[in-house]
């Protein structure tokens, strides 16, 4: 079936679009094979010109074109991660066993829809440099928490998994937390082992050097995700 299927991943800004960053370095490090269609962030119309390709003007986007059938887009990346998933079981996007496979994708599904202290006041920025933020008292007590419950999952995981990714093996649940490495070195918000080894595994990957290379000769500026 995956011989006839075609995928495009629509994507914005490498150097910020945390969402985009996730389907693609699982698909990249899973060598699933898709075209990149890339598009800039436009904050003055809203991404007015996503609606070109989603309907939630969101990114990422992924349309599956399969011989003899529609088009289909899927927005949102968990969804991408598991249809993706779905598509190409042989790319062990998740956990064989049962139970591993629900924590993962109960560890991804928490990613997907919390942890909104960390991701309101540390945007995902590959070329910002190494630095503490300045943050209000609540501001900076939401982060910390967070921090502790991404670095509790971390530590659980790793050790019942011996490594080098979360559950053993890289997969989507891996992808769902790639951005937070960024995040975590960037603001300077943790210096504990179980942060420097997850950030070596996820770092070393080429399809994250890859991400990150592009990120870095990007041109543009996105205001908003600045902090």
């Amino acid at each position: 079936m995956t011989e006839t299927l075609k995928l495009t991943l629509y994507i914005a800004n490498k150097n910020y679009s945390s969402w985009s960053f996730r389907p693609w370095i699982a698909m990249k490090t899973k060598n699933i094979a898709f075209t990149e269609h890339f598009l800039q962030f436009d904050e003055a119309t809203g991404h007015a010109h996503f609606i070109e390709f989603s309907p939630t003007k969101k990114v990422p986007a992924l349309k599956i074109e399969q011989e003899g059938k529609e088009p289909v887009t899927i927005c949102e990346s968990l969804a991408i991660l598991e249809v993706v998933a779905e598509l190409f079981p042989e790319a062990g996007l998740w956990p064989e066993d049962l139970i591993d496979r629900a924590k993962a994708r109960a560890y991804a599904a928490e990613m997907h829809g919390g942890f909104f202290g960390l991701r309101g006041s540390c945007p995902m920025n590959m070329r910002r440099e190494i630095k503490p933020l300045d943050l209000d008292p609540y501001s900076a007590a939401a982060v910390v928490k967070n921090v502790e419950r991404i670095e509790q999952i971390w530590r659980e995981s790793l050790d019942a998994s011996g490594g080098p990714f979360l559950f053993g093996s890289f997969g989507a649940v891996d992808a769902m937390f790639a951005p937070v490495i960024n995040r975590f070195e960037k603001y300077a918000l943790t210096d504990s082992e179980v942060f420097h080894a997850y950030r070596f595994a996820m770092k070393t990957l080429p399809a994250w050097k890859e991400w990150e290379e592009a990120a870095l000769k990007e041109p543009w500026v996105v205001e908003e995700d600045e902090a």
